[in-house]
């Protein structure tokens, strides 16, 4: 996928997206198989995890990025006449990336139960995400010294939360579920984008407040927090609404 109307290949916001069609295909996946759209939807995945899966082939490494955006930027074509450099960067033990890291786990393990059906796919998008999962935990450090564009600007907290988060979505293993109610850091903010996560992870987490989980009630609050804060007519409204309805974010994050 390329961002916007550019050539550069992204890889967290590129994670992200993945990981948000994943979480429309198994939120409204009857809607959109009334619809006829749920193939469209998991070939749209697939196409995603595709690449993910080639980018993070070997252990503790993975592409993240290609083209250079300073470049790129300064002119206007088709991929087919792309005239700069496709320049790669990558992650590793030395150079960490613990957002996209995080953000790919997670992109991985969503996509993993969208394709339950397909179990040998599914494995393969699941062992990936826990391998992710496990690098972004040991080389804590932000994502930014080889990132010239779409770094995260929030830090790595919301993508290890978000990371836990679908893996114990997929898994429901207590690993995922002890980190994310004893070690994950946590926050209240107004914003759901490629860059900031806590929102997701919280309405995600919200339902398990009361079952055997445990210690999740602090994100059933802090998902009713950013709700208050979306909707446009409680005293808690944040979020700015276009004329015509529609959320806009800051201009870094839409």
């Amino acid at each position: 996928y390329y961002d916007a109307g550019d050539n550069v290949k992204y890889g967290l916001p590129l994670a992200f997206t993945v990981t948000t069609l994943a979480w429309a295909a198994l939120a409204f996946k009857p809607e959109l198989q009334a619809a006829g759209e749920l193939k469209h939807v998991q070939e749209a995945i697939r196409w995603g995890t595709d690449y993910i899966l080639k980018c993070a082939a070997k252990k503790n490494h993975m592409w993240v990025q290609v083209g250079d955006p300073n470049l790129d930027h300064q002119c206007w074509v088709r991929p087919e006449n792309m005239p700069t450099p496709r320049t790669l960067y990558q992650i590793d033990g030395n150079t960490p990336g613990t957002e996209i890291a995080a953000e790919t786990a997670a992109a991985l393990a969503a996509s993993a139960m969208v394709f339950r059906n397909d179990k040998n796919y599914a494995r393969r998008l699941m062992n990936k995400a826990k391998l992710l999962y496990q690098f972004a935990k040991s080389h804590l450090k932000t994502y930014d010294g080889e990132c010239p564009f779409y770094c995260s600007y929030s830090g790595y907290n919301d993508e290890l939360l978000w990371a836990a988060t679908w893996l114990f979505m997929a898994t429901k293993r207590q690993v995922y579920a002890d980190f994310i109610t004893h070690e994950a850091i946590s926050s209240s903010v107004a914003e759901f984008s490629w860059d900031l996560k806590y929102p997701g992870a919280q309405i995600l987490l919200a339902p398990h407040n009361m079952n055997a989980s445990g210690g999740m009630q602090s994100y059933k609050t802090q998902a009713d927090n950013f709700v208050c804060a979306v909707l446009p007519d409680t005293p808690f409204h944040q979020v700015f609404i276009t004329p015509g309805g529609m959320i806009h974010l800051r201009d870094g994050a839409n």
